[in-house]
């Protein structure tokens, strides 16, 4: 049985260890505040851009004066970035039908926020996987990493990053989803990369953070109004030009609202974990300063029966 002495120590330096634990779920749960904040604002207004566009594009007709305007992404004489194929929101592609595939993940560039960050690379990893099991190779996949953790992943698995962006997952910036959705576009409009996945933690509510993957190109639209009958708009100046200047903000806002999204997820995680840290500091707290009374109580027994016995002698 350890000491007194020992028992206290180790009292204090748990003690200590909450008060950090403690610190660091404030600081967690403040930041958390502030990212529910810019995903609040910006998350129904890129999912109700989403849904107007896919409202608009339930017309064949115009589906058709788009496809012949725009062409497809890397295909035709008119290629365009703005691919109008419709997929299905987390589908992933064979070899067959799509040459090259981009993979872009979002995780935190620090720890202490439990399972967030080993979520995001499992589902990183399994998605490889299945990638391989359709005909591709690591050469076939450019791998985007939003965040140090998620880079290490690729790097150990064998990738050469196509970009690392740790800046961007501890400060998100529409400048940043700008650029980051800039690339993505021009690869897929250049025919470098036909099919493009994302990777990222949602947050569901402040104890749920699943992992979700989805498709950003080709478009998936029907995830977003499947079923319903063309939207009647009334369009100004044309269906065409709205349609141009609508897919360039769809594109920018769904990255953009990536990074937030799993921005708060690791602020929530980290709020979570930094609690349970806290409550198992104090239950560890709890249990030493019992063992540390009855060792105390103990000694004070035998003290006593000493002295008993000395004066009874």
């Amino acid at each position: 049985m350890a000491s007194l002495k020992e028992i206290k120590t180790r009292i204090s330096s748990v003690r200590n260890t909450m008060k950090m634990t403690s610190a660091m779920k404030m600081v967690a749960s403040a930041k958390l505040h502030k990212a529910q904040a810019a995903i609040g604002g910006k998350l129904p207004y890129e999912l109700k851009l989403h849904r107007i566009l896919a409202g608009m594009l339930q017309d064949d007709d115009l589906r058709k004066a788009l496809h012949s305007e725009l062409g497809f992404g890397g295909h035709g004489h008119h290629s365009h970035p703005l691919v109008l194929q419709d997929v299905s929101h987390d589908a992933l592609p064979s070899k067959s039908e799509v040459r090259r595939v981009a993979i872009v993940a979002f995780s935190s560039n620090s720890s202490l926020c439990g399972v967030f960050n080993a979520n995001v690379s499992k589902l990183f990893l399994k998605t490889v996987a299945e990638l391989e099991s359709r005909g591709y190779s690591y050469d076939d996949i450019d791998v985007y990493a939003v965040g140090r953790k998620v880079a290490e992943t690729a790097k150990k698995a064998g990738f050469d990053l196509k970009a690392d962006l740790q800046g961007a997952a501890d400060r998100p910036s529409y400048d940043a989803a700008e650029d980051l959705a800039s690339d993505l576009v021009d690869s897929f409009s250049a025919g470098e990369v036909s099919h493009i996945l994302l990777i990222y933690n949602h947050l569901a509510s402040t104890s749920s953070q699943p992992s979700v993957r989805e498709n950003y190109l080709p478009l998936a639209l029907h995830e977003y109004d499947e079923g319903a009958e063309a939207a009647d708009y009334i369009l100004e100046p044309d269906p065409i030009t709205l349609v141009k200047a609508l897919l360039p903000k769809v594109l920018v806002l769904k990255i953009y609202t990536v990074m937030l999204d799993a921005n708060a997820a690791e602020h929530a995680a980290r709020t979570v974990a930094m609690q349970v840290a806290s409550d198992n500091a104090k239950e560890l707290i709890d249990e030493l300063t019992l063992a540390y009374n009855k060792g105390r109580q103990q000694e004070i027994t035998a003290e006593l029966l000493d002295i008993a016995g000395g004066t009874i002698s």
